[in-house]
Formats: C-alpha cells, structure tokens, sequence
C-alpha cells in the first residue's frame, strides 16, 4: 500500500492533461468532439464564439485548436490568420473543419442514407 507521500508523488510525476480549445458553435459538434475528447483525457475548452476565440487560445496556450467553422463565416477565417500570423500561437497545431448551414436549421432527425454518409458535405484540414 502507498503511503501519503509516494501518493502525491506518483499524481506530481503524471503528465498535465494536454489541453484542447475547440472553437465551434454547431452543439451537436461540440458533443460528438466532448466525448471523443473526454475519453482521451484531454483537458478541453469550449469557445462558442469566434470574437473572443482568438484571446482565449491567446490566455490558454492550448496544445491543439480545433476550429469548426461555417463555409461562410468570415470572422472564423480570420482568427485562423491571426492564429499564423501570430508567433506565440503559430506553433500550435490547428484542426479546421468547416461545415455548410447552422446548427439550428438541421432537421430534427437525420434521413437514413445508404451509404451512412452526412447530409451536408464537410471538409477537416489540419494545418
């Protein structure tokens, strides 16, 4: 049996959690991404909004982005660029993933389709 002190040396001695911020405001993402994320022990940070996106990661230093983004969301596209732009965070790996139409305007439930694919296409890149 461990004593006290070789308890809290074993848990000192164990690696930080790597940290994950996921900027996305698609709810069902984010749950898929929470599980997934969760089961791999990653300490991960939601960032709903991309105006405030870029000093979060900023403040947070993160080991991994990952960055859901609207086809159409022209604030997303540019928190990328300050993110490489930027030499503090431009080391950072980035995860994109963007998707076509919003959270709200999916259907309730999804059609079956034959191939089990997604009703919209989505493209993931990592920078």
């Amino acid at each position: 049996m461990m004593t006290t002190t070789e308890t809290v040396a074993a848990k000192a001695t164990r690696p930080a959690p790597q940290q994950v911020v996921v900027v996305s405001k698609q709810s069902q993402l984010n749950g898929l991404l929470e599980t997934v994320l969760d089961a791999g022990q990653y300490d991960v940070v939601f960032v709903e909004s991309t105006e405030n996106a870029y000093s979060h990661i900023k403040r947070l230093s993160p080991n991994l982005i990952i960055v859901c983004l609207d086809i159409d969301d022209i604030d997303g596209f540019q928190v990328l660029s300050m993110l490489k732009l930027d030499a503090q965070t431009k080391v950072i790996p980035i995860v994109t993933c963007t998707v076509s139409g919003d959270d709200e305007e999916a259907p309730e439930e999804a059609p079956d389709f034959p191939d089990g694919g997604f009703s919209e296409p989505s493209a993931v890149w990592m920078n």
